[in-house]
């Protein structure tokens, strides 16, 4: 492997261990055997690095996210409570990379280009829940269900991570959360 490699697999793992705003230059050159002029030549700059290692990071991670939330549901469990139990085993079993993906947002006010990709990721969840939800693959999705639906679960998933991070003791059950969404759907 050579420098660029090391150092983002440096970056990614000062990602998991510090967080995004508090990985420096030298954690990563720790981390990676690399030197720190090695950061500038491969990559422009230290954020432009952890950029990478976040983007890197996500889109693992993601793949993974995939696979688990695709999976069929156990014999007798309902889909959706089967769905958000994986949601949920998500984000305990990858605390750090959703902790990392809140921070990030919060940087990316700051850096025009980390915005325009996570907007992009943002799309990209958007297609790929409404693909997962209706069983459709993403190239014969319309983009209105893409803008509702899509939109809609990746707001319940913002909204249950966040409830996870912060509270997990107090945080909904799958099944709390399924009822809620009937009761939400049975509303006037």
């Amino acid at each position: 492997m050579g420098h660029r490699e090391e150092l983002l697999k440096g970056a990614k793992r000062a990602l998991y261990e510090k967080g995004y705003a508090r990985t420096t230059a030298r954690d990563i050159v720790a981390l990676s055997g690399t030197n720190l002029g090695s950061i500038g030549y491969h990559y422009g700059s230290t954020e432009a690095l952890m950029t990478a290692a976040m983007m890197s990071a996500m889109q693992e991670w993601g793949d993974q996210v995939a696979i688990a939330l695709g999976s069929p549901p156990e014999d007798g469990v309902d889909p959706m409570v089967a769905f958000w139990r994986r949601v949920i085993d998500s984000i305990n079993s990858h605390r750090a990379l959703w902790l990392a993906s809140v921070e990030v947002m919060i940087q990316a006010e700051h850096n025009p280009d980390l915005r325009a990709q996570l907007a992009d990721g943002l799309e990209q969840g958007r297609s790929g829940m409404t693909a997962l939800l209706t069983g459709r693959p993403e190239d014969q999705l319309d983009p209105e269900t893409v803008r509702s639906l899509g939109s809609a679960q990746m707001a319940l998933m913002s909204g249950v991570v966040t409830q996870w991070l912060t509270d997990p003791g107090h945080a909904p059950s799958a099944e709390q959360i399924v009822t809620g969404l009937k009761a939400l759907a049975a509303l006037p």
